[in-house]
């Protein structure tokens, strides 16, 4: 039986699932169950991996806590393959505890890495660095070295670190070779479109043009003034003016910002911002006083003047105005840039990912339905959502992280 056991074993970190199931698909025995499970999770039934990984668990006995430890992380992969956000994390925590006290580094850096990857899809970028510098230096397998790039490379990618992500995908490149597994070389490749793929788009002065990740990075030190659509932000060099609570002045300053260095009419400023089909006196007082509210705002990078049609921009200390816009302008962007990862997601996953409420999301998942953006497909707790990537669209790992001053 051991060397059945330990021949599965061997298959499965090779990413050979069938050969692993031709050694215990009949076996029963602890062990077996676990094995069975794995390589059903790595075919893609999880329903069927869970069941049999807990099966396992509660078939070791008292004295066997590593193996036990080690059901655990592959459950708690399964959740997070499957988007099962609100897995427990403390029993992800107690397993890898107990790995490392006993000597399973390999394993613990494997949980490790499992809560690393749950902290980026969730956006909670310093804990999954944290997490990541607690594991132990020791050297790790080549695919263990490979999710771990990966996890590395996503957190560049959300800080716009782009030199420092490359680097990190070529790292996971170079070990998933050494793996000679192709489903970790295939999920590399994906990766790096990331870095390829138009990640912004850049208004100015009537025109606009895609920008890759690195060029969105090096916007942070321009002189220029920057209006930022991915955090809802005015942003020169280290001075930044938050406008996320403030919808309707930043509507108002996206639209001054894109005629810079025209003026915007009072008609296309209360169409644009307020949503008005036909503009009255009502509308008009309620532009003078938003826009006095946006000067206030906005002292400390721009003024903004009247002219004989409506306002202009005045930036100071810079002759330039840039717009910095998502690749495709849609009402649930950010729902979708989560759901081109391709996952299937639940409702409460998105809005454990997306900061928000679960019915917010819903809302929005139904919006989107409506017009076939999404798909659903099972019922109650068990329902997914997913998508197709859309070309030129950002993947989950380009949602903004927290703008941070200089």
């Amino acid at each position: 039986m051991e060397s059945l056991i330990t021949a599965a074993a061997r298959a499965l970190e090779a990413g050979d699932p069938l050969g692993a199931l031709n050694r215990v698909a009949l076996r029963n025995d602890a062990p077996s169950l676990a094995l069975r499970g794995i390589a059903m999770a790595q075919l893609g039934d999880l329903a069927k991996a869970k069941t049999l990984l807990r099966s396992a668990a509660r078939a070791f006995g008292p004295r066997e806590a590593v193996a036990r430890a080690r059901c655990v992380v592959a459950e708690a992969e399964i959740a997070l393959v499957s988007r099962d956000l609100s897995w427990p994390v403390k029993t992800l925590a107690a397993a890898r505890t107990t790995l490392e006290q006993h000597g399973d580094l390999a394993n613990a850096a494997h949980a490790g890495h499992i809560e690393a990857r749950r902290l980026l899809l969730v956006g909670q970028l310093d804990e999954a660095e944290r997490t990541l510098a607690e594991l132990s230096p020791s050297p790790l397998p080549p695919a263990s070295q490979v999710v771990r790039e990966l996890v590395v490379a996503g957190i560049a990618i959300r800080r716009l670190r782009a030199k420092d992500a490359r680097a990190a995908l070529n790292r996971a490149a170079h070990a998933a070779r050494q793996a000679k597994i192709p489903a970790l070389v295939a999920e590399v490749d994906s990766a790096n479109l990331i870095l390829d793929t138009p990640a912004a788009r850049l208004i100015a002065r009537g025109s606009e043009h895609p920008l890759l990740l690195g060029e969105v990075e090096r916007l942070a030190t321009s002189t220029a003034l920057v209006v930022d659509t991915f955090h809802h932000a005015l942003r020169r060099q280290g001075r930044i003016v938050s406008l996320g609570t403030r919808p309707v002045l930043f509507a108002l300053a996206r639209l001054l910002a894109q005629a810079w260095p025209a003026d915007v009419s009072r008609e296309a400023l209360i169409s644009g911002a307020f949503r008005a089909k036909h503009a009255d006196e009502s509308h008009r007082a309620r532009l003078r006083v938003e826009i006095g509210r946006l000067r206030t705002q906005l002292k400390p990078l721009a003024d903004i003047s009247a002219t004989k049609q409506g306002f202009v921009l005045a930036p100071r200390k810079t002759r330039d105005v840039l717009v910095l816009a998502r690749p495709v302008e849609e009402k649930h962007a950010a729902v979708l840039a989560v759901l081109s990862d391709g996952e299937p997601w639940s409702s409460s996953a998105l809005a454990l990912a997306l900061g928000t409420s679960a019915r917010t999301v819903q809302r929005a998942l139904d919006e989107l339905a409506r017009s076939n953006k999404v798909q659903s497909f099972g019922h109650g707790r068990a329902r997914r959502w997913m998508t197709p990537p859309v070309p030129g669209f950002p993947t989950g790992l380009l949602l903004p992280g927290p703008l941070l001053k200089a």
